[in-house]
């Protein structure tokens, strides 16, 4: 099983992002990666009702440790041919190879793997039993402030913890673990609450508003009513208050990447570029005046991508350089 290719196919910036990594952490990285796109493709799947998704993604983290091969038939059965990607169809497939790959990890690396397996699946059982049907005619909200950050600690934070807890266990860092630990859940959390942003004209048409009811109240506004890209104007105040979120937990990444040797360039241009596409992306939703249309895709383009690649000499060997830049992409914010 070629983990490369899936990964290229699947989400090209990360494949981008991968490849700059040292190749001991290649594997334990890709695997992850590729397991929780799995229970992700499960969770998505239109074939099947979501109490049979909730029921696999509940189970997929026993699966992968029991790997019972007729379970894995089953699920396999259940699921194929339910996405347009081919790719993804040939990841549902290669469960087996997969897990084959994941059993020639050491043991301690597996932990890390099974870890933020569990989280990302418990925020998917959230997506599957919190909010209605893909069908529904109306999105429901989460509650409160905190159902938003706990949902983006277990899809974008728990993932920066995977992510950090590997770098530890590679490399040496001066600073505490449990305070990396804690930033790069921080910067997790901003990457998450970046797609929620983007994202929310097409979850609105699934059911899900991920912004709370509290927020926008003080809006004049509910769920239903985001589905009218006419309020947009009125969700301007919403908007900007999850933007200063993900802006407060992205500083975080100036502390973060200092600890990162600079005798390692690749895990440093690793650790940069998606904090830095993520400043751009989370600017183009700033400067979007019609968020809940759902025909404007807010998207940087990739030649922000291969711009930011190209300019990475300037920051690999330069903490001051990085933290620069990064606040020179924040201060647009006004």
């Amino acid at each position: 099983m070629d983990t490369q290719t899936f990964l290229k196919n699947t989400s090209r910036s990360l494949y981008l992002s991968v490849q700059a990594l040292p190749s001991a952490m290649r594997p334990t990285f890709g695997i992850a990666y590729l397991l929780c796109r799995y229970a992700d493709t499960i969770a998505d799947t239109p074939i099947l009702p979501s109490s049979r998704r909730l029921y696999w993604v509940e189970r997929f983290p026993h699966l992968i440790q029991t790997q019972d091969p007729q379970e894995i038939a089953q699920l396999t059965s259940e699921i194929s041919g339910g996405s347009e990607n081919p790719y993804e169809e040939a990841l549902i497939e290669h469960l087996p190879q997969c897990l084959a790959c994941l059993n020639r990890i050491p043991p301690h690396l597996q932990e890390l793997i099974m870890d933020v397996v569990y989280a990302v699946c418990d925020g998917m059982q959230t997506d599957l039993s919190f909010f209605p049907h893909e069908k529904a005619p109306l999105p429901k909200a989460f509650d409160a402030p905190a159902d938003l950050e706990r949902y983006c600690r277990l899809m974008g934070g728990k993932p920066g913890l995977f992510w950090s807890r590997l770098i530890c266990r590679t490399m040496p860092i001066a600073m505490p673990e449990e305070e990396f630990f804690e930033l790069g859940q921080h910067i997790g959390d901003a990457l998450q609450i970046v797609n929620i942003l983007r994202d929310l004209p097409k979850d609105l048409r699934i059911g899900r508003c991920y912004f709370p009811s509290t927020d926008l109240q003080q809006a004049g506004l509910s769920a239903p009513d985001l589905l009218n890209p006419a309020n947009s104007p009125r969700f301007e105040p919403v908007k900007r208050k999850w933007i200063a979120w993900g802006i407060a937990n992205l500083k975080s990444a100036k502390a973060y990447f200092e600890q990162l040797p600079k005798t390692q360039p690749g895990l440093r241009a690793a650790v940069a570029w998606p904090i830095l596409w993520t400043a751009d992306t989370l600017f183009k939703v700033y400067q979007e005046p019609q968020l809940l249309n759902p025909k404007r895709r807010v998207k940087i383009s990739r030649g922000v991508i291969y711009r930011t690649m190209a300019a990475s000499p300037a920051f690999l060997l330069s903490n001051a350089v990085f933290a620069k830049w990064l606040d020179f992409k924040l201060r647009k914010f006004r």
